[in-house]
């Protein structure tokens, strides 16, 4: 991911944008491109749908749902998290200006999306009360757990831990299984 410009971007002006194949986001004006993504990104991302796609089945505290999206908590913000958990009153609307209290997003990390994804998108979700914010990385096999009020993340090297509010039960995830190899 690289900023393009020192233009101040909108998000009306991104989704102006064409549809090429690249993912636009903009974050406070600026404008963030992404390639598609690598292969192992892919994986470890639908392994990490389904799983919270499961869980979310057996705790319904939330919709599932996956880039590309229409984030947007302002005229100069959109962004497109890899995963996310939307409230669910707020997801039974079917409609993105509606989807504005995210209980969880994802970011799994490529050599282009290092900056956005561990420093802007991270301040800015957790900005706009995030409940969970993880940072996935494939190439270190770890997964950074931010939350509101954090100055450090919590780092899972070994399993990943999710209760959201509302949820009886707990999601686990072992990161020798998320990261294993085809």
């Amino acid at each position: 991911m690289r900023m393009v410009s020192r233009k101040y971007w909108t998000a009306e002006m991104v989704r102006e944008l064409p549809d090429d194949g690249k993912r636009y986001e903009c974050v406070h004006g600026e404008l963030f491109v992404s390639p598609s993504p690598r292969p192992l990104h892919q994986l470890v991302l639908a392994r990490l749908a389904l799983a919270v796609g499961n869980y979310l089945e057996r705790e319904p505290v939330g919709v599932s749902l996956h880039s590309p999206a229409d984030i947007s908590w302002g005229p100069d913000i959109l962004v497109q998290p890899d995963l996310y958990v939307v409230d669910l009153e707020q997801a039974r609307a079917m409609s993105w200006p509606a989807m504005q209290r995210l209980v969880l997003a994802v970011e799994v990390l490529s050599p282009s999306s290092v900056r956005a994804d561990r420093f802007a998108k991270r301040v800015l979700y957790l900005q706009w009360g995030v409940e969970s914010y993880w940072v996935v990385d494939a190439d270190t096999k770890s997964v950074e757990v931010w939350t509101p009020g954090a100055i450090f993340p919590v780092t899972e090297e070994d399993a990943l831990r999710w209760k959201p509010a509302g949820a009886g039960g707990e999601l686990v995830i072992g990161l020798e299984e998320l990261f294993r190899p085809i």
